[in-house]
């Protein structure tokens, strides 16, 4: 039995919050951006202590603090503080057949008087961050040259479909990972978990959300280079209204089909593309009984190339797409904001970077991003794990006179604006780390006010 020391590295891409029209709670725009915090943290911890390169028992944890300042388009200034602590265990048995880990998080969100958008000042957790068991069959089993590997793991786990767009989310479920010669098939039957915030942020389901959750993956592995991969997801809503709402129901049930292919094109040149159908059934404006027709779209492709050296320097580019409803003029997510006929609004569960200050939802909107990063002074001992960069959004709507996620975008117009981040990155010593970010997104003609919204991020995380 033996403990290790963990070298926590802050990602390259930081989220914070851009939020929309005064509201009694956080919208989703600030919500979006504390997930981009959490999940640009864990996948640069996963990194750097890949939990499947674990073996018998170990543990570890972290402590954080990050303060966030930032303009809105509602409030001129925010004041935001988040301290942290997350301590984790892992314990694998007979060399991995059998797998237990559980990771307990707790943070405390404080904001300046005046600057939070309800009276509290809350403790979030201690709660279960993940906790699972996952089983290797052929492992467990004793099978030395067996065709079929087999893992099935149950619990509170992230679950990723295709490259993340319609599904990248913490949920509790049951997931199996079956690989046989050059194919593997994914499986899902789970929730969401009940405390996360629902992508719908109408007042009445805002703060909960209860969907059931199913599908599968198929991914061929047979190419060198390339890993294509169609797959199909359902969500069925199951979320109780708090408080009951006469005349207007809620329920989103809603279905995702996906393709797409990860892999690289030539030497240090990566790409993405995935391409998602959504279907399904909603509730449109006033709508209690009939529903409408779901019928959205949306894609996303990336490139990335690496350069060769110790600077560790890269290049990258995306296009974001995600359709609008032309009737959806207050909402692009909510229930009741489609008007009339079909729903042609995009709403999936997935993750992307969109910028740390506008941060708009996947919805009604076309994103374009440049960006780069490198480690320039490498040479410098103390200072070779320092890393800068930088990103660059435009952003555009589908339909011009629809909503975006930020309701303060208040005019028809397509042009929603463009947005400057940079960041810089630096592991002090094997356990400490501290990251700045600062976002600059500078309004277009759907804002009134166009006043340039300035976002401020700086943090430490210590590790044991």
């Amino acid at each position: 039995m033996w403990r290790s020391a963990r070298i926590l590295a802050i990602p390259a891409a930081l989220g914070a919050a851009a939020v929309g029209a005064a509201q009694s709670s956080p919208t989703e725009n600030f919500l979006r951006q504390q997930r981009l915090i959490n999940d640009q943290l864990t996948e640069q911890r996963q990194n750097m202590a890949p939990a499947e390169a674990l073996v018998d028992w170990q543990w570890g944890g972290w402590i954080e603090y990050y303060v966030f300042h930032f303009d809105d388009g509602v409030q001129s200034s925010r004041l935001y503080q988040r301290p942290g602590l997350a301590v984790w265990s892992k314990l694998s048995i007979d060399d991995g057949a059998h797998e237990f880990f559980v990771r307990i998080r707790e943070n405390y969100d404080r904001f300046k008087h005046g600057d939070q958008y309800d009276r509290r000042v809350d403790w979030d957790g201690p709660k279960f961050d993940r906790a699972w068991y996952e089983i290797n069959l052929a492992k467990a089993l004793k099978l030395d040259a067996d065709p079929l590997d087999a893992k099935f793991r149950v619990g509170r786990q992230a679950v990723l479909f295709g490259a993340g767009y319609a599904l990248d989310l913490p949920l509790d479920a049951v997931t199996m990972d079956l690989h046989f010669g050059d194919w593997r098939i994914n499986g899902l039957l789970g929730r969401t978990i009940p405390s996360l915030p629902n992508i719908d942020r109408s007042a009445p389901v805002q703060d909960h959300s209860y969907r059931q959750m199913y599908g599968g993956q198929l991914t061929y592995e047979g190419f060198n280079r390339h890993r294509p991969f169609v797959y199909a997801l359902w969500n069925n809503d199951k979320t109780d209204e708090r408080p009951q709402t006469p005349f207007q129901n809620y329920s989103y049930d809603t279905r995702y089909f996906g393709a797409g292919s990860q892999g690289e094109i030539a030497k240090n040149l990566t790409y993405w593309a995935e391409a998602v159908y959504e279907g399904g059934r909603s509730y449109g404006t006033r709508r209690y009984a009939a529903q409408s027709t779901v019928d959205a779209y949306g894609w996303d492709l990336g490139l990335e190339y690496r350069f060769e050296g110790p600077a560790e320097a890269r290049l990258s580019g995306e296009y974001m797409f995600a359709s609008g409803d032309g009737d959806r003029l207050f909402s692009p997510t909510n229930s009741g904001s489609n008007r009339f006929g079909k729903d042609t609004s995009f709403n999936g569960f997935g993750y992307r970077d969109t910028g740390i200050s506008a941060s708009p939802a996947l919805s009604n909107v076309h994103i374009w991003r440049l960006g780069g990063a490198a480690r320039p002074l490498h040479e410098v001992e103390w200072l070779r794990d320092l890393e800068v960069g930088a990103n660059t959004f435009l952003y555009y709507k589908h339909h011009h006179r629809a909503a975006i996620s930020d309701s303060t975008a208040d005019m028809f117009n397509g042009y929603v604006g463009w947005e400057f981040d940079t960041f810089l990155n630096w592991r002090i010593a094997s356990d400490l780390s501290w990251t700045v970010r600062y976002g600059a997104f500078f309004p277009g003609k759907a804002f009134s006010d166009r006043e340039t919204r300035h976002f401020v991020l700086t943090g430490v995380t210590w590790s044991f």
